[in-house]
């Protein structure tokens, strides 16, 4: 029976597990400023404390985690100044890159853009009617649909850079989703978008996206930092 190299299956298991533990830190299971102790992430992950370190030392290295001189790791802190300065940050890299856009424009993309909307239009944004739990399948076309908003901008690092700050911006969502759900009508303010720039009007749909993000900004304010920790 053929087996992997020994390298491979480390590999393997590195990066397992730091798709995973990056997934929890995006998603609020490991909370901001929590410790992230070796031996406890072993036993929840189910793997060795060799996999767990270098999933942490990259981690830290992209910024989603801190290294804590002589006292281990912990999730990154988050603040009002830091979510400010991220919602400002995507208004102004996100617009430039819907701008290029629009100066670029093609029936294929207006097409996709409809399309990645009537697709999360169609699915709910929580697993129930009654309270919030996260529905993986909304999560993903909620993506798509900001992929594909500024996809044509014609520059693959601004696509990638927006794709960072939308990490950063998800993490900041989980934190106020559970007590912002049913209080915003978020496929109005995607269809806005759409709408601005099926007529290309440039202005409009950079208007539509700013006010979509500041208001994100403003909820998870409002829900999720308000409140001394």
């Amino acid at each position: 029976m053929n087996t992997a190299p020994a390298s491979e299956t480390s590999a393997s298991l590195t990066a397992s597990t730091y798709e995973r533990l990056r997934a929890d830190v995006l998603n609020g299971h490991w909370t901001p400023g929590s410790k992230l102790g070796i031996e406890a992430l072993r036993a929840h992950y189910g793997t060795g404390a060799t996999p767990v370190r270098e999933a942490l030392n990259r981690l830290a290295a992209e910024g989603w985690v801190q290294h804590l001189e002589q006292r281990g790791f912990a999730v990154a802190a988050v603040s009002e100044d830091a979510l400010r300065e991220l919602a400002k940050t995507r208004v102004w890299v996100e617009t430039l890159a819907l701008t290029q856009g629009l100066l670029a424009r093609t029936p294929a993309w207006e097409e996709q853009l409809v399309l990645a909307l009537h697709r999360l239009s169609k699915t709910p944004r929580s697993l129930f009617a009654d309270r919030y739990v996260e529905n993986p399948a909304w999560e993903a076309l909620h993506r798509e649909f900001h992929r594909v908003l500024v996809s044509q901008c014609g520059s693959r690092w601004l696509i990638g850079f927006c794709e960072q700050l939308y990490d950063q911006a998800h993490r900041y969502r989980q934190l106020a989703v559970k007590k912002s759900y049913k209080r915003r009508h978020e496929l109005d303010e995607h269809k806005a978008m759409v709408d601005a720039v099926l007529a290309g009007d440039t202005q409009a749909a950079c208007q539509a996206l700013t006010g979509h993000y500041e208001k994100t900004a403003d909820i998870i304010l409002n829900s999720a930092l308000s409140a001394p920790t």
